[in-house]
């Protein structure tokens, strides 16, 4: 059985890049990994529909925290078969947000921080109604909001292709969204965090994590 990581933070942290080289990292090592973002745009149906909604479409559904929140959460659990059998194929499986986003996102929409009903909310829906794998590690991508925002403004202008969403252009939400990946990361919520910054060496942060013990995967956290 794989081992699961996952890669959590605001929009324009750096996610994307930290993940490209930790994989890098990794095959370099010789081990066998995959790579799944969520949400899984033009992969599934419950994304789309999110995505679609961030933009204008399906009346008032964006508005409705719960109604986007269910959205996200359907995608993860349609994609359990996929996670599993990558788990039972590699030694490791990356993910690019995951449940702590959907209890970030949420909790910050709802003006709540990290010990609040709506983290609950999804830390049940989704781990223990639906069954969704629970990571070995979650990783936290802390930079400043601020400078995030810079990031995802500028890769907006350099893609004509691309349009920031509701989400992602609300800074106030960024910046409170950021507050309870923080206090997720210091509970250790669901699982062990790790919360590194954007000067983070990731050949270290790689060898770091494939080199950690990995007991049984809990089915709940």
């Amino acid at each position: 059985m794989g081992q699961l990581f996952v890669i959590e933070g605001v929009d324009g942290a750096g996610k994307n890049t930290l993940a490209r080289r930790l994989v890098s990292a990794w095959e370099r090592d010789g081990l066998s990994v995959a790579r799944v973002g969520f949400p899984r745009y033009d992969r599934s149906v419950h994304a789309d529909l999110a995505a679609e909604a961030l933009h204008g479409e399906h009346g008032d559904t964006a508005r409705s925290v719960h109604a986007m929140a269910l959205l996200f959460a359907l995608d993860r659990r349609d994609a359990i078969d996929e996670i599993r059998t990558l788990l039972s194929d590699k030694e490791i499986v990356l993910l690019d947000r995951y449940v702590a986003s959907n209890a970030a996102y949420t909790a910050a929409r709802l003006e709540q921080s990290a010990d609040g009903d709506a983290v609950e909310w999804i830390r049940t829906l989704e781990f223990e109604r639906f069954g969704v794998p629970v990571p070995d590690v979650q990783i936290l991508l802390d930079v400043p909001v601020a400078l995030a925002a810079e990031r995802a403004a500028a890769r907006e202008s350099a893609d004509v292709a691309r349009t920031r969403d509701a989400y992602e252009r609300d800074g106030s939400l960024q910046s409170r969204t950021s507050d309870v990946y923080g206090g997720l990361a210091a509970t250790n919520w669901a699982s062990p965090w790790r919360v590194v910054t954007a000067d983070v060496d990731p050949d270290r942060l790689a060898a770091e994590l494939s080199n950690q013990p990995s007991g049984a995967r809990k089915v709940t956290p």
